[in-house]
């Protein structure tokens, strides 16, 4: 019985630390989702607010069972939550199987929604805020190149263009010292220089290499936490099977005793 009792709390506990966290998810989300600015233009795909959003309450639900499952040895719930796990452990691996075998395909898509990024720059917020964080951190312009972002209307370098901006790039891809102050305007017709003066002034290279390549660097680390969460995934749902059985061992010896 102590066992029963070891597994049910350790259950429970971790259940109860999705379930937390899966709360906060919702409340980011609906937090970002108000907080976004006069019916600002869907970004990317979808928007990441109400991504949030389902996610969170998808984590919610599904560890509400395995929480009341485990605290009420409710076998329906449990066994709810074991197939549910199940299910979404099989997803990750054929999803993370799918996007090694058609990893081309998956940089192309990546491409075409980084290019979708860049021309909608100016018209979400969101997606403003998000481009220049991606472009300061890993110190990059564009897609491929910082010449990309002549496909935005705004910084496009066609003659007819009549924004101030033309030719120009953002703030984001502008090579900052320690020291300096802020300009604005430092990415101003930088696409009209040649690349070897242009790089004293912005970052050339493309986010999507650099991207890349931050991957390369840091692929132990991306291993280690993806390999964490999976092995945390397995263990909780052994758990939920050692659970399952002994509350049916247990109801078994009842039936035997009662019989008896």
């Amino acid at each position: 019985m102590r066992t029963n009792w070891l597994i049910k709390y350790t259950l429970f506990s971790f259940c109860y630390i999705f379930w937390v966290a899966s709360g906060l998810m919702i409340a980011v989300g609906i937090y970002a989702k108000t907080a976004i600015e006069g019916g600002a233009v869907d970004s990317l795909t979808a928007d990441p607010a109400l991504i949030l959003i389902i996610v969170g309450c998808l984590i919610c639900c599904i560890t509400f069972l395995g929480c009341t499952g485990a605290l009420r040895d409710i076998q329906i719930l449990l066994k709810i939550f074991k197939w549910t796990l199940l299910f979404i452990l099989l997803l990750q691996v054929i999803g993370a199987t799918l996007g090694f075998i058609f990893s081309e395909k998956v940089e192309r898509k990546s491409v075409a929604l980084l290019e979708r990024g860049i021309i909608r720059y100016r018209d979400d917020l969101d997606l403003q805020n998000l481009i220049d964080y991606i472009q300061k951190k890993f110190k990059c312009c564009g897609v491929s190149h910082d010449k990309d972002w002549s496909k935005n209307a705004y910084f496009s370098c066609v003659e007819t263009n009549p924004s101030l901006e033309r030719c120009g790039v953002p703030f984001s891809c502008c090579v900052m010292g320690t020291d300096e102050v802020l300009n604005t305007m430092c990415g101003y017709e930088t696409q009209k220089l040649e690349l070897w003066t242009a790089r004293k002034q912005i970052y050339t290279d493309g986010c999507l290499d650099n991207i890349v390549k931050w991957g390369h660097q840091n692929l132990f680390l991306i291993g280690g936490v993806s390999l964490g969460l999976l092995l945390l995934e397995i263990l909780v749902l052994s758990l939920t099977v050692v659970l399952l059985n002994q509350i049916q061992s247990i109801k078994k010896r009842i039936v035997q005793r009662t019989i008896a």
